[in-house]
């Protein structure tokens, strides 16, 4: 089967940093585990399911486990979105975010919203309807995040592992792909 996910070294050697030290007995090949992992979840497989060429699947599953309760994926996802620097705009959502307390806490914080008004607002708001239009951005990235099986169909029910889950697929589609 050529379907194998497989890290290049360059990749690792980006997520590497973020890996707890090894306490003790030396860890299993990282690059081996971590591209099991992506593979179970990209595919949606069960963890027993998970193809042999990565190692046993207890151990894909006790180490995706143990590094998403130790915030080890979302640091590697936060760690890498940080060093690419200040984003110019930042984009949420649409109409479901009007609401006048909504947009009262982002002009505290000095953030000019660009949310277009619902149909039963009575006080009209205006926003521009150029950048919005560039909302698109947020419906592709959302996409993409529902081609990662284990995600879209939601298979982790654990808060942390359900938001591992995703920094881990977010990692890969936007910042250590091929």
């Amino acid at each position: 089967m050529s379907d194998y996910y497989w890290l290049t070294e360059t990749q690792l050697e980006l997520i590497k940093p973020y890996f707890p030290r090894s306490h003790g007995k030396p860890r299993v090949d990282d690059r081996r585990v971590i591209s099991g992992i992506i593979h179970v979840i990209r595919n949606g497989l069960r963890w027993r399911d998970a193809p042999q060429v990565y190692g046993p699947h207890k151990t894909l599953y006790n180490r995706f486990v143990r590094c998403s309760r130790m915030g080890v994926f979302d640091r590697i996802f936060s760690g890498l979105v940080a060093n690419s620097g200040e984003p110019d705009t930042v984009m949420i959502g649409d109409k479901g975010y009007d609401s006048d307390e909504f947009r009262d806490a982002l002009n505290a914080r000095k953030i000019k919203a660009c949310i277009p008004p619902r149909s039963n607002r009575t006080v009209p708001r205006h926003y521009s309807k150029t950048l919005y239009k560039q909302r698109h951005k947020i419906e592709n990235m959302f996409s993409k995040l529902k081609d990662w099986r284990r995600i879209a169909t939601r298979y982790d029910r654990c808060p942390h592992t359900f938001m591992s889950a995703i920094c881990i697929a977010a990692t890969v589609i936007f910042w250590i792909h091929q």
